[in-house]
């Protein structure tokens, strides 16, 4: 890679991993559409762990009261809102672990073409838009209980299909169940940790058993822009969300995936 590509892939996956637009299909299309060769899984690597940086960095307090309640609901055997909300984040991930180890294989190979990413962009994106307009609550992430955790689990797995955005999907079931635009944003972002954490051992495990060479530097740079752009994202998302609702991203993911099919049908 040459690091105008570096710097617009780190770029790019800062700001879609946490908006409802799928980050694995803008980081499939950006060297497809620029004519550039695949950034390769060390990369994809790096990238991701400039992602959890941010998350980890911007949900720092949240992250250090729920790990205090949830050690402490160990022994206690008693849940406040901390620990409810640490072992929602838990539970919440085994549906896509399990997916993940049943269909990745499959997924990787047959379904990161242009036109499935275009039709799973469209399709959920009119999903999450009339969501958002339909059935939009009031309730917190601290407010979240385990019926809730179960089908926000169960479609977070769907977001191993690229297309459909982890976030995108989240935030729609978040809103689905009854929670309002930030409860429902903020539970897809601390969802995503434990989620972010394990892919990043499973390529990590891929690369190492490739014995892939490793170049540093676009390595380096690739977290550092990472990190920033996702932290920016994250703080600007939950800023306006409020007040500019998900139409947007709905309006973006419709456009984006009626040009992809126009392109390559």
């Amino acid at each position: 890679m040459d690091w105008l590509q570096v710097v617009i892939l780190a770029v790019v996956q800062g700001l879609t991993e946490f908006l409802p637009i799928s980050s694995s299909a803008h980081l499939i299309l950006v060297p497809i559409l620029g004519g550039d060769p695949d950034q390769g899984l060390a990369f994809d690597v790096a990238l991701h762990l400039g992602s959890l940086a941010a998350v980890l960095l911007y949900f720092r307090t949240d992250i250090g009261n729920m790990a205090r309640s949830w050690t402490r609901s160990l022994t206690t055997r008693q849940l406040d809102a901390d620990a409810r909300l640490a072992w929602g984040v838990i539970l919440g991930t085994i549906p896509v672990g399990l997916v993940g180890l049943l269909l990745q294989d499959f997924i990787e190979t047959e379904l990161r073409s242009p036109i499935w990413i275009a039709w799973g962009l469209i399709i959920f994106g009119l999903l999450l838009g009339w969501v958002d307009w339909r059935y939009r609550g009031q309730r917190s992430e601290h407010q979240i209980n385990w019926k809730d955790v179960f089908w926000i689990g169960c479609a977070q797995a769907l977001a191993l299909f690229p297309g459909v955005s982890r976030s995108g999907i989240t935030m729609t079931a978040g809103l689905m169940v009854g929670l309002n635009r930030e409860g429902a944003s903020r539970f897809s972002f601390l969802l995503s940790i434990p989620v972010t954490v394990l892919a990043c051992l499973l390529k990590t495990y891929d690369l190492v058993r490739a014995d892939t060479q490793v170049e540093w530097a676009p390595m380096a740079l690739g977290v550092v822009l990472s990190a920033i752009s996702a932290y920016l994202c994250i703080h600007y998302f939950l800023a306006f969300i409020k007040r500019i609702g998900m139409q947007p991203f709905v309006i973006y993911r419709v456009v984006l995936g009626v040009v992809l099919l126009w392109i390559f049908l």
